[in-house]
C-alpha cells in the first residue's frame, strides 16, 4: 500500500492506493475509501495519479477541522454534485426538508461567480456540504430521495 500526502485548493488529505486492477484504483482518502475509475486501463508503473473528493470543513469554531468526505448516495436517493471546484456561499435549505425540481438549494462560488445550485427532481433532501466547505468538481452536495 502506497500512502501519499497530498494538499489540493489548500486542503490536505492523506490518501493510501490498497489496489489497482485495470482501470479501478481502490483508494483510501482521510479514512473514507473509494474506487477511483480511469480513462484507460493502467499499466504498471510507479506513479499513480489520484483523484480525491474533498473533505469539508466544519463551519464553526477557531479552526476549521477536516472530516471525510461524504459517502455515496442511499438507494434510490439522487445525489446533487459540485459542477465546479469552489466554496459554499449559502445552503438555502434545511436538512430534512422537501424541495421540487428546479429549486435552488445551494449558492457555490467558483472562479469569483456565484452559481446556484438547483433540485433536479422532487423530494426529501439531506444536505452533505455546509456553508463556508470547499469542494471539487463532483463532490456530493446533497442527496435527494
Amino acid at each position: 500500500m502506497k500512502e501519499y500526502k497530498l494538499k489540493i485548493n489548500g486542503n490536505d488529505y492523506n490518501v493510501a492506493i490498497e489496489e489497482v486492477e485495470d482501470n479501478v484504483a481502490k483508494v483510501e482518502v482521510n479514512g473514507t475509501p473509494y474506487n477511483v475509475e480511469f480513462e484507460k486501463a493502467i499499466t504498471k508503473t510507479k506513479t499513480i495519479s489520484v483523484i480525491s473528493r474533498p473533505a469539508p470543513q466544519a463551519s464553526a469554531g477557531a479552526a476549521p477541522a477536516n472530516k471525510p468526505a461524504a459517502p455515496a448516495a442511499p438507494a434510490g436517493g439522487q445525489t446533487v454534485t459540485s459542477p465546479l471546484p469552489g466554496v459554499i456561499l449559502e445552503v438555502k435549505v434545511k436538512d430534512g426538508d422537501a424541495v421540487t425540481k428546479g429549486q435552488v438549494i445551494m449558492v457555490l462560488e467558483a472562479m469569483k461567480m456565484e452559481n446556484s445550485i438547483e433540485a433536479p427532481c422532487d423530494g426529501k433532501i439531506t444536505i452533505k456540504a455546509q456553508k463556508g466547505d470547499s469542494v471539487l468538481e463532483g463532490a456530493p452536495l446533497a442527496v435527494i430521495g
